[in-house]
């Protein structure tokens, strides 16, 4: 007789857990992999992810997840010189989920006070469940290499910059052509540096008290009065969609340096009566929803964007305004006729590096080559925004970026055209200090707490 078939006593395979990973990491990590593997901004997908992980992420947790992804962004030039000296390929040739974990790690070990075996070993965990655990050997060797070396300064030594200039880009976090840009763009030597760092600050929210008292929406917001401009308050902090203010369009979030820049149109002297001003590259709305607050009664506002949804973002801006047109138009060849505004704001394209401090990626997304086409199309809508402006009118012309190219050299030569006269700028803002760069003004992150804007203004004399 066959006897029956043993029945082992075998317990069933236990299941395979994901480990339990830290959310502030994950969140950063995510942030990471967006802006490099889909090109998405920090300042846009970060709030995002936020929200969408509020339930899981105490209010600590969110806050360090906010440094860890802004922090290693804007510190990306400097990791890569450092963990391209313990790499054996080039870092390109890494898998980019790799890359972004081993930056990760490598700036909580240089820049922040978490213990090394905190930082490595959470980054290890990280890149065994996101990539796997062939990657994960590869991070452990390289960040232990990385807390062996010391913290940044001894890194910064170790990599032995050639001159002034390298050691800034290292030790401020910017493109060596930026550090060599600022330094041209400012008076003092000694400001470079502090302006630099500047970039590396976490900035205020700056809002506008568009159809709200200010000092009614200091009060509601919990915030400050800005110094410089009348409709300006300052946040140390916070969601300010929240507020009652924002969320109905009595306000708005905007740039303190943005709201000078608008206010320096409505401030220069034209001759004869105004019934008609022109945002000309309205998009996303906030300088001309600001105009459109302040323009004295039987102004008409035009307010124009070449691009729809950008144009749409301005509608929303304008919402409840009365007498305000606005237009999907292209400036370089508009559909107004000439000389048919009294004031012409011109809120030109450019690098964007005024706004370093708010949107970190920027700085290594933006190369030299990127500067000469923004030029051309630059004195292409100054020219553009000259014919629409009458004689005895004036236009602003304004970018997010100190770059001389993008600035001063744009308005000289319109201003040598013999129908044109530059007005100055510092004479309008007594209340600003350091203002003047030459006739036109430049606000900085170091001296106003502010973007970089350039703002200058343009009279035409016939």
């Amino acid at each position: 007789m066959t006897p029956p078939p043993r029945r082992e006593n075998r317990r069933p395979p236990a299941r395979r857990h994901r480990p339990a990973l830290d959310g502030a990491r994950l969140t950063a990590y995510d942030v990471l992999n967006g802006v490099s593997g889909r090109a998405a901004y920090a300042n846009l997908l970060l709030p995002q992810l936020l929200r969408e992980r509020a339930a899981d992420l105490a209010e600590r947790d969110a806050g360090f997840a906010t440094q860890l992804a802004y922090g290693t962004l804007r510190a990306t030039g400097t990791l890569d010189a450092v963990l391209g000296t313990l790499v054996s390929r080039p870092l390109s040739e890494l898998d980019p989920r790799v890359l972004d974990l081993l930056r990760l790690g490598a700036y909580q070990l240089l820049d922040l006070r978490v213990p090394a075996h905190a930082a490595v070993d959470t980054t290890v965990a990280l890149t065994r469940a996101i990539v796997g655990t062939g990657a994960s050997g590869l991070v452990n060797a390289v960040l232990r290499k990385v807390a062996a070396g010391g913290d940044r300064a001894a890194w910064v030594a170790a990599l032995d910059p050639v001159d002034d200039d390298a050691r800034l880009a290292l030790t401020t976090d910017h493109p060596r052509w930026i550090v060599e840009a600022w330094r041209d763009a400012l008076d003092d030597p000694a400001e470079l540096e502090p302006a630099l760092l500047a970039d590396d600050a976490a900035p205020e929210v700056h809002l506008v008290a568009r159809r709200i008292p200010r000092d009614e929406l200091a009060a509601q917001a919990g915030g400050e009065p800005g110094p410089f401009s009348p409709y300006a308050v300052r946040l140390p902090g916070g969601d300010p969609g929240r507020l009652p203010a924002v969320r109905s369009g009595l306000a708005a979030v905007q740039d303190e340096g943005s709201q000078l820049a608008a206010l320096a149109l409505t401030r220069a002297p034209v001759d004869g009566p105004e019934r008609a001003w022109l945002d000309m590259c309205a998009g996303p709305g906030g300088k001309a929803g600001l105009l459109a607050a302040v323009r004295p009664g039987g102004v008409h506002l035009t307010a124009a964007d070449r691009a729809p949804h950008r144009a749409e973002l301005v509608r929303a801006a304008l919402a409840g305004e009365e007498d305000v047109d606005v237009r999907v138009a292209d400036a370089t060849d508009p559909d107004w006729a000439a000389g048919s505004f009294d004031r012409v704001l011109l809120d030109a394209p450019c690098t964007g590096l005024g706004a370093l401090r708010r949107r970190p990626e920027v700085r290594w997304r933006r190369t030299p080559e990127d500067v000469a086409p923004l030029v051309e199309l630059q004195h292409r809508l100054l020219d553009s925004a000259l014919a629409a402006v009458r004689p005895g009118g004036v236009v602003a012309y304004v970018t997010c970026s100190p770059h001389t190219a993008e600035t001063v050299d744009v308005v000289d030569a319109a201003a040598a055209r013999d129908d044109v006269e530059v007005q100055p700028v510092a004479p309008l803002f007594p209340d600003v200090p350091g203002v003047a760069r030459g006739d036109h003004g430049q606000l900085w992150p170091h001296r106003h707490g502010t973007d970089a804007m350039f703002l200058a203004l343009l009279r035409r004399t016939r």
